[in-house]
């Protein structure tokens, strides 16, 4: 088996932290849209987990949504679930807060925990994939799997 990038080594890490035994693998091809991840690994669009970092407007916490490919979060709706609007986050704000850059960041192995939120369609897929610290890294998981390493809260983000 190939070694792991550091930061695919970090998601494969959490995951094992988290007593599961899935495995982060690293591809040739790109995997930064939910698009060329579906295409890589021969799934559905809506089977892909994007991992989305926003910044609350007053408190500036970060905000990870782990939403299905098929979807587009609302801003709206989310800001007023946590009762703060939220932006989308600057590349410096993501790569400071989880330790990822934007189009690698996984929904585990964070360096700090941000309040997560998880979009219940995803729950309608026996398995999906999500991405695993870089741009062409995934793993296979399921749905309540996804709920155990983010400890999130089930959504709807339309």
């Amino acid at each position: 088996m190939n070694k792991l990038s550091k930061s695919a080594q970090r998601v494969q890490d959490a995951l094992k932290e988290h007593g599961l035994t899935l495995s982060v693998m690293e591809l040739p091809g790109s995997t930064r849209t939910a698009l060329e991840a579906a295409e890589a690994v021969g799934c559905q669009v809506g089977q892909i987990v994007k991992s989305l970092i926003f910044e609350t407007q007053e408190t500036h916490r970060p905000v990870l949504i782990v939403t299905s490919g098929a979807n587009r979060v609302n801003k709206k709706v989310i800001g007023e679930i946590i009762e703060e609007p939220i932006k989308f986050a600057s590349a410096s704000f993501v790569r400071e807060e989880t330790g990822f850059a934007i189009g690698g960041v996984a929904p585990t192995g964070h360096k700090k925990q941000p309040l997560t939120y998880i979009d219940e369609d995803l729950l309608m897929y026996g398995e999906i994939w999500a991405a695993a610290g870089t741009p062409h890294a995934l793993f296979k998981l399921t749905p309540e799997q996804l709920k155990q390493i983010t400890n999130g809260k089930v959504i709807s983000v339309l």
